[in-house]
């Protein structure tokens, strides 16, 4: 009993530690529940003080329990005696954002490209062993089959980068650019960009009335191969074509790229930089330590007009030229090997300074409509492209040239009857509407000489049937500006300064041809094209070797300069074809014209079966998905071919054409046999034949022309007279 008396009370027992509580707990339970209890624990006790009564199990001794086995004792049930404590208040989970969304897709995207890119520096050689596997073994890159033929190097080499693919650093800035001194604002990483967006646009941009340095900075080219072998991280331009050089002994001595700041003029490349300076200097010197072997000119996309403007700067005299004289091509140049040229100008160049926008961003828009231009989030994203990308000269170097004679007009385009739809039909509700003109292949005509039409009337009717502004009328409009540049504040246009009357007689006008083009910059962006008429020119000229023609503003135009006095020199086109590329466009007024946003906009519901395949308010023809074919290769064919009025010394030409295959899988990259515009860098056979010319080997000796689109046809439709 002494050993039951010192155990833990079971069931209703208390001890006397806790009697005086459970005393006073009792005085607080009311009910039957708690008598029944009472009564249970008092009958409980009664029965373990009855003589010879057993032990329970919970009742042996010490001694006896130590024997059996252990088992987990349970906690006797019995009801709290304390109220439980008030349940705190819930509170509410922060609602989930479309932000919030945002930010963790792009956090999953980078995490996801640094595994893959930590995968693919450790192990460089996984990429080749999977795609071996599947695809099977990649054919050896062109260096290295040259190289076995016994190819080996002879003439030096210069690239010369087009627009937007070379790198820009800094060299000064405002006190928001701090610690990016020499580091690269355009080209590799783009960090900035992410970083401090409106001070990477601020020093990105140029004086809107010089088109030269804003006050206070200085962004210059990056210098030697680096500048343009790889735009960005793992996206090569130049790295493939270098690499395959360098297979047959070519190195920096024999190999320099020509890097300029892109966004200039090229006549102000010279004023303020000295680049012609240098690049004449350069060539020079090539020819000279590569036992007196002419040079071989590689340029790229704008970078075939900046050489063309070269070839005419250097033989002008000083001050405005380089004073080279008539024979300096003639003696330091072999080739010329012109890759994706715009020499004619692309249509795309008039959307990206009219609306800041072409098919890749309309159909974006049209896909999450209101996001580029929302006011809500600050983003304003196309107003503050167009601010930035009206101060660049070099821009405007791409605006179609040679007017509707090479365009076409209303009625009529060098392209018509070209069918890009291979069978498919595409309806639309409008087809029935709108009673087109039919070509000879009864699908309605592109009308590609409409380069701008407003609503799907005006792209496909007969000119006949389109009303001009005074058969529509003249509505008295507001004469007042569309909005003031404080109100407008960052996302300010040179939109807001026209009056609303100004603004809505623009679609009234019904369709604008490459001339019209020209005049309806002039209304919209008086201070751009200002620049634009002193630095470039964009007509046709009947007698190029006219003196008048000896001022710098025409030397990038091919209409309205020539060749150089060298007939030794071979020139090339080389382009790819077999792809879409934008040739003309349908607009619409835009539903925020009422606001700070661009009052236009690529009407992305025009679709219809025709022979341009209108799709997104797009009309296409054969090209390079940047360049149409017969801008980049109509000089070739048939403009500078034997002695014309453009080329009186009679250099040869050659066009090569290189048809586009698209990779058969992702594995192979962005393939060995593309055409488009900056992939076919990477291209093989281009590679090759590069190197061959580079080797030693003449046009000829490559195959002559060699052609897949219907360039021939579409040179002889050109309304140009060539003839001396």
């Amino acid at each position: 009993m002494q050993q039951l008396r010192r155990r833990k009370p079971e069931g209703g027992e208390q001890n006397e530690d806790s009697a005086s509580q459970s005393d006073h707990d009792e005085k607080k339970l009311d009910g039957p529940d708690h008598h029944k209890d009472k009564k249970h624990g008092d009958a409980h006790k009664q029965h373990r003080n009855q003589p010879g009564s057993k032990p329970t199990q919970s009742e042996k001794p010490d001694s006896d329990r130590k024997s059996d086995k252990p088992e987990k004792l349970e906690k006797p049930q019995q009801k709290s005696d304390k109220k439980p404590p008030p349940t705190p208040a819930r509170v509410k989970p922060p609602k989930w954002r479309c932000v919030d969304n945002c930010c963790w897709l792009i956090g999953y995207i980078c995490v996801c490209w640094w595994i893959l890119l930590a995968l693919y520096n450790a192990l460089p050689d996984l990429p080749q062993y999977v795609t071996e596997r599947v695809i099977g073994p990649t054919p050896d890159p062109p260096g290295v089959v040259l190289a076995k033929e016994g190819l080996v190097a002879k003439h030096p080499v210069v690239f010369v980068p087009g627009i937007v693919t070379a790198g820009l650093e800094l060299w000064e800035g405002k006190s928001c650019a701090d610690g990016l001194f020499r580091k690269r604002l355009w080209g590799g990483t783009f960090g900035e960009v992410y970083k401090r967006p409106k001070c990477w646009m601020e020093h990105m941009s140029l004086d809107n009335e010089t088109g030269l340095d804003l006050p206070g900075m200085r962004v210059r080219a990056v210098s030697g191969l680096v500048a343009a072998d790889y735009f960005a991280p793992g996206y090569f331009v130049w790295a493939v074509l270098i690499e395959n050089l360098a297979r047959i002994g070519y190195e920096e001595r024999n190999m320099y790229m020509a890097s300029y700041d892109w966004r200039l003029s090229f006549q102000n490349t010279e004023v303020r930089d000295k680049t012609l300076t240098k690049l004449k200097h350069t060539i020079e010197t090539l020819y000279e330590t590569n036992d007196n072997n002419k040079v071989v000119v590689v340029p790229h996309s704008m970078g075939v007009l900046y050489f063309l403007h070269f070839m005419k700067w250097v033989e002008a005299p000083k001050p405005m030229g380089g004073g080279g004289g008539d024979q300096w091509c003639a003696k330091y140049l072999k080739s010329v090997m012109n890759i994706g040229g715009p020499l004619l100008g692309v249509s795309k160049s008039f959307t990206g300074l009219f609306s800041a926008e072409a098919k890749d961003i309309a159909v974006a828009r049209a896909i999450a409509p209101g996001v580029l231009d929302s006011e809500l989030f600050g983003l304003q994203t196309l107003q503050h492209i167009m601010r930035v990308t009206r101060t660049w000269d070099a821009a405007m170097s791409m605006l179609p040239k040679g007017g509707e004679k090479v365009w076409g007009d209303g009625d009529w385009s060098p392209e018509e009857n070209y069918d890009c739809s291979k069978g498919n039909k595409i309806k639309t509700d409008t087809e029935d509407e709108v009673q087109a003109e039919l070509g000879p292949h009864g699908k309605p005509l592109a009308h590609y000489g409409r380069l701008v039409s407003f609503g799907l009337e005006a792209a496909q009717k007969p000119s006949s049937a389109i009303r001009t502004p005074s058969e529509q009328g003249n509505e008295n409009g507001s004469t007042a500006p569309v909005r003031s540049n404080s109100s407008c504040g960052e996302a300010w246009t040179e939109y807001q300064e026209m009056s609303w009357h100004n603004l809505q007689s623009i679609p009234k006008e019904g369709y604008y041809t490459a001339t019209k083009a020209l005049d309806l910059l002039r209304k919209v962006a008086p201070n751009m094209m200002r620049r634009a008429d002193a630095n470039w020119g964009f007509g046709l000229a009947e007698n190029p070797s006219d003196p008048k023609y000896n001022h710098h503003k025409y030397w990038a135009n091919p209409f309205e300069t020539t060749l150089p006095n060298a007939p030794e020199l071979e020139i090339y086109c080389l382009y790819g074809v077999g792809i879409l590329t934008e040739r003309s466009y349908t607009y619409k007024l835009s539903p925020s014209s009422d606001s700070c946003f661009i009052p236009f906009r690529i009407d992305t519901s025009a679709e219809g079966e025709s022979e341009g395949c209108l799709k997104g308010g797009v009309h296409f023809v054969d090209g390079d998905e940047t360049v149409p074919a017969l801008s980049a290769g109509y000089m070739c064919q048939k403009g500078w071919r034997g002695k014309t009025r453009y080329n009186p010394h009679g250099l040869k030409t050659f066009v090569r054409e290189f048809n586009h295959a698209p990779p058969a899988n992702l594995l192979e990259g962005r393939g060995t046999q593309s055409g488009s515009h900056v992939d076919i860098m990477g291209n093989f056979a281009l590679l090759e034949e590069i190197l061959r010319v580079a080797a030693g080997a003449s046009g000829e000796e490559i195959g002559g022309d060699r052609t897949y689109s219907d360039i021939a046809k579409w040179s002889d439709n050109v309304r140009v007279e060539l003839d001396l």
